[in-house]
């Protein structure tokens, strides 16, 4: 029996969603996803787990939750993570102004009624976390570049991502009304805590075959002919393998794609200085501009199908 081909299934408003429907549903709000991701979303799905999701750095993973969210007609909630991040920012804070406001207008009032006055649902501010956990209907929570959070905030949020649930000193404990999807990046610029790895189920996004490349071309880029867009995926893949600082991710794949459309170049072999020329989408630092000379181009050039 294949694999996924037993009773296991999770419903999306009523019909059952298999692992080629989630890679269906991503490919049409613009998603291409291979068949291990597919699978990692279909069990994230089923088993109501987080999924983190590591890589390079423009590989597409903050476009998987964005797509997710798309899907499934849901809220996409979003924390950037940073160093110094505390959970203040990421969960609740108090708007003080209004407070202050309030308590000058209550003078005179006893003391507790305006501290329970002030400390109410009106003054406090959500921040992703516990906006997260209030809404109705499950939104999409994404926890980007975990990695660059310090290892306290890490752990406090393995214990959110445990419970689902924060307590707050002035109003006690509250409760998710509905569990969010929950996707993590890191770019592993930290290693994670064995903790949180063991919370979460765990897929790496790797830069997308050249046949995949090519597909997003096609569904990103508008009007683009099939024959240029896998020129342009077997280009980026000729130039991923040089020895640059900055490895081009498909978000610059898809600007020099548009690019070379918009100046209606339709055999990169053709056009070798309007190539060089535009490579300034794909090559991001001093260093890297100048190791791809046009001799350089050229060859990878030669590369190209």
């Amino acid at each position: 029996m294949p694999a996924f081909a037993g009773v296991a299934a999770y419903y999306m408003n009523g019909m059952q969603i298999t692992r080629d429907d989630i890679s269906d549903r991503m490919a049409a709000v613009g998603y291409i996803a291979d068949r291990d991701l597919a699978t990692a979303l279909w069990m994230m799905n089923f088993l109501k787990r987080p999924l983190l999701l590591e890589g390079e750095a423009g590989v597409g993973k903050t476009e998987v939750a964005k797509a997710l969210a798309a899907v499934h007609g849901a809220e996409l909630i979003r924390l950037q993570c940073y160093e110094g991040l505390d959970q203040n920012a990421a969960l609740y804070e108090w708007n003080y102004q209004r407070q202050l406001l309030a308590i000058k207008t209550r003078e005179g009032e006893d003391a507790d009624s305006i501290e329970e006055h002030i400390f109410s649902e009106k003054y406090l501010l959500e921040r992703p976390l516990l906006a997260a956990i209030r809404r109705l209907d499950p939104p999409v929570l994404l926890i980007d570049e975990v990695d660059r959070a310090d290892e306290e905030f890490e752990a406090f949020l393995l214990e959110l991502l445990s419970d689902f649930q924060v307590s707050i000193p002035e109003l006690g404990t509250i409760k998710a009304t509905a569990i969010p999807r929950v996707v993590l990046t890191s770019n592993g610029t930290r290693e994670l805590s064995d903790a949180l790895r063991r919370r979460c189920l765990y897929h790496y996004v790797d830069f997308p075959d050249v046949d995949r490349e090519a597909k997003i071309i096609l569904t990103r880029t508008p009007g683009i002919d099939t024959a240029l867009a896998l020129q342009i995926a077997n280009m980026v893949a000729a130039v991923r393998k040089e020895d640059l600082r900055k490895l081009p991710g498909v978000a610059e794949t898809l600007d020099w794609a548009a690019t070379l459309a918009g100046l209606h170049i339709h055999d990169l072999r053709q056009e070798p200085e309007a190539v060089h020329e535009t490579m300034i989408c794909l090559l991001k630092t001093r260093e890297d501009r100048g190791q791809l000379t046009r001799e350089v181009t050229e060859r990878l050039l030669g590369k190209v199908a």
